[in-house]
C-alpha cells in the first residue's frame, strides 16, 4: 500500500523519472518520463524505454558499451554515488530519427537500485517539439512527381531543422503550375512564415499574378515589420506556352531549349509590407516538347564555397546544360552544390519541369 503511495506520488511530479535495478533494466518511469519518450512502457531495458533509435532492441551491458546513458547508471550502481552527465542520443519517435540531449543525474538508491531525473526536461521537450514541426514541414512538400500532364522533380534541403523555403506543384484546370516561395529569416520563424504561405497561396487561381497578389493582401493582414518579406515565382504551364509572374525574386526561371538556355526576369516588390498596394504582373512565353523549366531560390545561387565564390546562376546554367532530363538536374545540381559547398548556409530548393 505504501508503495503504491509513493509510486502515486513520483508519477505525478513534473521531472521526468526512471528507476534503473542492477541489471540496468528500467523498473519505473513516471508519467512526464514517459511525456518526453514516448514509448509507452514503464520498464524495460534502456534503449526500449527512451526510444532509441541504436540498439533498443538489444540493449544491454555489451551491446551498449559507450553508451553514455548506459554508463551513467553503470557508474551511479558501481561507485554507489550520485553521477551526473550530458546526455546525447538518437531517438526515434513518430517514424522520425533525430538528435536529443539532455542532463540526467542519477542518484543511488540502496538495494541494487538508481533514479535518474532529468534536470532539462523543457530542453528536450523543445527538441521533439522542433522535430514534430520538422515532420510536419516535411509533409507539406510536393507528394508525386506529375501535375497537370507535367513531369516534375524537385530538391528540398533546409541548412537547419527547420526551413524558409517553399517548393509547391499542383494542377489547376488542367494545367501545371508551380509556385517557390523564399521567406526572410532562418529556422523556426521562417518556418512559421513558410507554413503561412503554403495555406495563403490561393491555388484555385489561375493567373499566377493575381495569386501573388491574393498572398500578399494576406500577408498585409498579419501586420508584421519590414524585416519579414517573402519572395516568389510562381509559372502555369499551359499546352504550348508558360505564364509566370515573379515578387522580388531575383533568382532566374531557366528555360532549356533546343536553342540554348533563357533566363527569365521579372522585376515586382517581393510580398512584404514595404509598399502600398504593390502590383504583380505576368508574361508569356512559349515552348515546345523536350523542353526543361527551372524554378530555383537563391541559397543555389548564392552558395558559396571555402574561398568566398558563389555557385551563381551560371553554376545552375551549366548544370542544366548537361542535363537531359528535369529528374537528372535534380540530382546534378544537388551532386554539384554539395561538391562546391561543404556546409550549406541557406535553404537549397528547386523545382524543374519536363515540358
Amino acid at each position: 500500500m505504501i508503495e503504491k503511495f509513493y509510486r502515486r506520488i513520483i508519477d505525478g511530479v513534473p521531472t521526468a523519472v526512471i528507476v534503473v535495478d542492477s541489471n540496468l533494466k528500467a523498473v519505473f518511469t513516471n508519467t512526464a518520463f514517459r511525456a518526453l519518450f514516448p514509448s509507452g512502457l514503464t520498464k524495460g531495458n534502456l534503449g526500449k524505454v527512451t526510444c532509441c533509435s541504436s540498439s533498443a532492441a538489444r540493449c544491454g551491458r555489451d551491446v551498449c558499451r559507450g553508451c553514455s546513458l548506459f554508463d551513467v547508471f553503470d557508474d551511479a550502481l558501481c561507485s554507489n554515488m550520485r553521477q551526473s552527465r550530458r546526455i546525447y542520443q538518437k531517438v526515434c519517435t513518430d517514424g522520425f530519427t533525430h538528435d536529443v540531449s539532455y542532463s540526467i543525474t542519477v542518484t543511488p538508491l540502496g538495494g541494487g537500485l538508481c533514479m535518474g531525473t532529468i534536470d532539462d526536461a523543457y530542453e528536450l521537450e523543445i527538441a521533439q517539439e522542433l522535430q514534430t514541426a520538422k515532420n510536419i514541414q516535411q509533409r507539406l512538400l510536393p507528394a508525386g512527381n506529375w501535375a497537370g500532364g507535367k513531369r516534375y522533380s524537385y530538391m528540398y534541403i533546409p541548412c537547419r531543422d527547420i526551413g524558409g523555403d517553399l517548393p509547391d506543384v499542383y494542377a489547376v484546370d488542367g494545367s501545371a503550375c508551380g509556385v517557390i516561395a523564399d521567406v526572410s529569416g532562418k529556422g523556426i520563424s521562417a518556418g512559421m512564415l513558410s507554413a503561412f504561405v503554403k495555406a495563403a497561396y490561393d491555388k484555385t487561381e489561375k493567373s499566377p499574378a493575381k495569386a501573388i497578389g491574393n498572398l500578399a493582401a494576406k500577408f498585409s493582414e498579419l501586420n508584421l515589420d519590414e524585416r519579414n518579406y517573402v519572395t516568389v515565382a510562381a509559372v502555369r504551364i499551359d499546352r504550348n506556352a508558360i505564364t509566370y509572374s515573379m515578387a522580388g525574386h531575383n533568382v532566374p526561371i531557366l528555360l532549356k531549349t533546343g536553342a540554348g538556355i533563357t533566363r527569365i526576369v521579372l522585376n515586382s516588390p517581393p510580398v512584404s509590407n514595404w509598399f502600398e498596394n504593390p502590383s504583380y504582373f505576368e508574361d508569356v512565353i512559349p515552348y515546345e516538347k523536350g523542353d526543361i523549366l527551372v524554378l530555383l531560390t537563391d541559397g543555389v545561387t548564392e552558395c558559396k564555397n571555402g574561398r568566398g565564390e558563389m555557385f551563381g546562376a551560371d553554376g545552375a546554367i551549366k548544370t542544366l546544360s548537361v542535363s537531359r532530363t528535369a529528374e537528372e538536374f535534380i540530382k546534378n545540381l544537388e551532386d554539384n552544390l554539395k561538391a562546391f559547398c561543404r556546409d550549406l548556409n541557406d535553404d537549397i530548393t528547386a523545382i524543374a519541369f519536363d515540358l
